[in-house]
């Protein structure tokens, strides 16, 4: 029955004259989050509206399932579009609709919702909201008025053409990707770090992300993980570049040479450092981590000021206010849990310090870090020159 989409975005809509740039952001996710659908669509701006129709057989549920993975997106409306506006056509088209989706059987509700946008048509919203209620009641018997809170609302928008449609299937919200700059995502294998990611891109940021590989220590299982929850965030980010770095030469250095409670926090200064230059690299503007106040010794309020001290770009981080469960049940939202939790772990136990420092001192941790001088520095441009990119998603 359903051959088109109404599209419906709740913040672009107050964005005033740059409204156009957004929505213009939002019909490009729409048609890239429609390339692998069975089907051929056109995606349309009309007076404010987004529309998807689709051009001969089509995939209802796959494009509906896609669709629900852009950001920006508020509502998908299945539409049923009356080509021919005389009244009498419309009419029948009411009947058939409200007949196929609601049929007898089970007695409902219902109101008439009319906005006429072309002032051409004969009939104002007033006299369709009466006409057409007047219809369904003759052509439906089942189905009662009511104004004020009915069962169902049967939207009729009267534009060049005219639209009824009645169900309104929530999106993601947020903000098309793509319409608010770039950043670099520090990706492990963890909860946390995809769904740090995920609220990012959900405020329209393009993501990238890097990720420490630790071999022998850790498996290839362990990097073929992150890939995996790469993917996954993808499906509402869009493509990303995952650049896999080699990071074990460098921890058997720390590891070797700093004082063993502060390992964690130096190896995440090293992390932040390598993050950075792949970030320039890429064009992105900051950098993305999961952490969350006090959730492990390397997330503390001081911890956290020693990491940013390495950094000369922002850092963002979405689930800093997030206890666990939160992050848990947005982590199961959107697919990444089960994946997450599998047991192949992306950090060696052998350089986690089994009591690590939970309020480093930033001077004493740059004087921990001066006995790596004339060391690290060589491994860590061998780490940022031989790490592998892959590219995950669709553009």
């Amino acid at each position: 029955m359903y051959q088109a989409f109404l599209i419906k975005y709740a913040e672009i809509g107050v964005k005033g004259k740059n409204r156009h740039l957004f929505e213009d952001a939002l019909v490009h996710q729409i048609v890239r989050s429609l390339r692998p659908v069975e089907g051929s669509f056109a995606v349309t701006k009309e007076m404010g509206r987004i529309y998807v129709q689709a051009e001969g057989d089509f995939d209802y549920e796959g494009a509906l399932e896609a669709m629900q993975h852009v950001f920006g997106i508020a509502g998908i409306c299945p539409v049923v579009i009356v080509e021919d506006t005389e009244f009498e056509d419309l009419a029948r088209a009411a009947v058939d609709y409200v007949r196929m989706v609601y049929p007898e059987g089970r007695n409902r509700t219902f109101k008439i919702f009319a906005r006429r946008s072309n002032k051409s048509y004969p009939k104002d919203s007033m006299q369709l909201n009466a006409d057409l209620g007047e219809a369904v009641l003759y052509g439906c018997p089942w189905m009662k008025v009511d104004v004020h809170n009915p069962d169902v609302v049967l939207t009729v928008e009267v534009r060049q053409k005219i639209y009824l449609y009645s169900e309104t299937i929530p999106g993601p919200g947020g903000m098309p990707v793509g319409s608010s700059g770039s950043a670099m995502l520090l990706l492990s294998g963890g909860i946390d770090s995809p769904v740090a990611g995920y609220m990012t891109a959900k405020r329209g940021v393009q993501i990238d992300a890097v990720y420490f590989h630790a071999p022998p220590y850790t498996s290839e299982r362990a990097k073929q993980k992150v890939i995996d929850l790469a993917e996954i965030v993808s499906r509402y980010s869009g493509q990303i570049r995952l650049h896999i770095v080699n990071f074990t030469d460098i921890q058997l250095a720390i590891y070797e040479k700093c004082p063993h409670e502060e390992l964690t926090i130096i190896m995440r200064r090293y992390m932040m450092k390598i993050a950075e230059r792949f970030a320039e690299k890429d064009g992105a503007k900051a950098l993305i981590t999961g952490e969350s106040i006090g959730q492990v010794a390397s997330q503390t309020i001081d911890s956290l000021v020693c990491t940013n001290a390495v950094c000369t770009m922002p850092v963002f981080r979405p689930l800093i206010g997030f206890d666990k469960q939160e992050i848990v049940d947005v982590s199961t939202r959107i697919g990444s849990y089960e994946t997450s939790i599998l047991p192949y772990e992306d950090c060696c136990t052998i350089f986690v310090a089994k009591h690590p420092v939970t309020h480093p001192i930033l001077k004493i941790v740059e004087r921990s870090e001066k006995k790596l001088q004339g060391i690290i520095e060589p491994l860590v441009e061998t780490a940022v020159d031989t790490a592998e990119t892959v590219i995950v998603g669709d553009l």
